[in-house]
């Protein structure tokens, strides 16, 4: 059975987001989608995986509530569910920088298509940040692009800040172009780039995802695979699935070579992560791997490890 995986955001006005969250769950869950919807005050975000019929059903249940009635969402196939369960949560963003007052609703920076975004990004006079995390960025980037090396978006802030001074010291005051996996992270960040009084401030609409579905691979200056949000792992050019396992102790990307590691135990600990964990942390995702084991010999789904972090990490 192949499943539709559907990725979407909007930002939009949703006062009432904590009373949304029970009809909404209710009406998904009645649909047969799995994965992981966010509700905010500024909005909503999610990955959701389905039959085609089900996908179907539960846009156009996001798409009822007011202000969200032209949401998109960008598509891509799997062969195996990608998602454990539904699960439908309240968050202060629908993606976590923390800094107060951010709204894309009032201000942002210049929306490119993907036709568009290989003549900008080859400017001489343009910056381009990649605004993803660095585990993110390990796996594929865009050519010529700038990793801030950041363990999560809401480092973003400061980095620019930093960066920015490095720029005005060296009398430089070039065009910033910023993508992220679907748009979310760069919408928020050219925001925030705007209101620090930064005029040229562009992003790749739809973000990477978009673009390679849109742009032909001989034509594309994107470089290795993109970390996606769910099991996954990674996207290839065609967006079918990549190369990278996961390790379900610290949701970090795996290679071939990282599996081959003496560190790397499954579910329990891997290259990026050994240095990171107690002797405790490591004796209960052992347990929790044997429980997933167990489970599997039985020839049920174990619950336990979560599908994915999700893209407001």
């Amino acid at each position: 059975m192949t499943y539709r995986v559907a990725a979407f955001y909007k930002f939009f006005a949703l006062p009432d987001f904590e009373a949304r969250r029970a009809p909404l769950a209710e009406t998904l869950g009645a649909a047969g989608v799995q994965g992981t919807v966010l509700l905010a005050a500024e909005g909503v975000n999610g990955t959701i995986a389905g039959t085609s019929e089900a996908i179907a059903a539960a846009l156009a249940a996001l798409r009822a509530l007011p202000g969200c009635e032209t949401l998109e969402a960008k598509f891509a196939e799997a062969d195996e569910m990608p998602f454990l369960r539904l699960k439908v949560r309240l968050k202060r963003e629908i993606v976590s920088m923390g800094v107060p007052g951010t709204d894309p609703n009032a201000i942002v920076g210049t929306y490119v298509a993907p036709a568009a975004w290989n003549a900008l990004i080859t400017d001489p006079d343009t910056v381009l940040i990649d605004t993803r995390n660095d585990y993110e960025v390990a796996i594929g980037t865009f050519e010529g692009a700038i990793d801030p090396n950041t363990k999560s978006f809401r480092e973003f802030p400061d980095w620019f800040r930093a960066f920015r001074e490095r720029l005005e010291a060296e009398g430089r005051k070039p065009k910033v172009a910023m993508f992220c996996t679907g748009g979310i992270r760069c919408e928020k960040a050219t925001s925030f780039v705007k209101a620090e009084g930064i005029d040229d401030v562009f992003h790749l609409e739809g973000g990477i995802l978009k673009y390679l579905e849109t742009v032909p691979e001989p034509e594309s200056l994107w470089r290795g695979e993109c970390f996606v949000f769910d099991e996954r792992v990674s996207v290839r050019h065609d967006l079918t699935p990549g190369s990278y396992d996961m390790c379900h102790a610290c949701k970090r990307p795996l290679s071939e070579a990282d599996m081959q590691h003496a560190s790397y135990e499954p579910g329990v600990s891997c290259p990026h992560c050994i240095s990171e964990m107690t002797d405790e942390q490591r004796a209960r995702f052992a347990e929790r791997q044997k429980q997933i084991d167990l489970a599997k010999a039985r020839g049920k789904k174990h619950m336990g490890p979560e599908a994915r972090r999700s893209e407001d990490a």
